[in-house]
């Protein structure tokens, strides 16, 4: 069994910043599980270029204001709370964001927890090589 608190993440190994985005990862590939699981929040003002390639993601707002251009259909969609999108793998992506929108994320395959993601906004496949504190 695994019981792991949000609160004790923050300023951890577990917790990833970028300027657009703060994310803790309660979840990751050497916890065990097959996906991985994350906290996140985008915060306002900021756009980001999403096409996770090498990921299934599956994305639900808690709470905030945004939109997901779907890049190769030119389709907008308005993100808030109760709002769950699903990327598809040969699509890039888009989010721009009005108010902090704060996101669960589930990645399969697992994140290790030390992907970055690149310029096209895409995260690498990388190996494990334990779990993760």
């Amino acid at each position: 069994m695994l019981i792991r608190r949000l609160a004790e993440l923050a300023g951890g190994e577990r917790e990833a910043t970028g300027p657009a985005w703060a994310s803790r990862r309660l979840l990751l590939h050497g916890d065990g599980p097959p996906y991985s699981f994350h906290d996140t929040v985008l915060y306002a003002g900021t756009t980001t270029r999403l096409w996770y390639r090498n990921h299934q993601a599956a994305v639900y707002c808690l709470g905030g204001r945004g939109e997901l251009l779907d890049r190769r259909r030119k389709v907008v969609h308005p993100i808030a709370s109760g709002v769950l999108y699903v990327l598809d793998v040969d699509s890039p992506a888009q989010v721009t964001v009005v108010t902090d929108l704060h996101v669960v994320c589930v990645f399969t395959p697992a994140l290790t927890g030390r992907e970055s993601l690149d310029a096209d906004g895409s995260y690498p496949l990388l190996a494990d090589d334990g779990p993760t504190a």
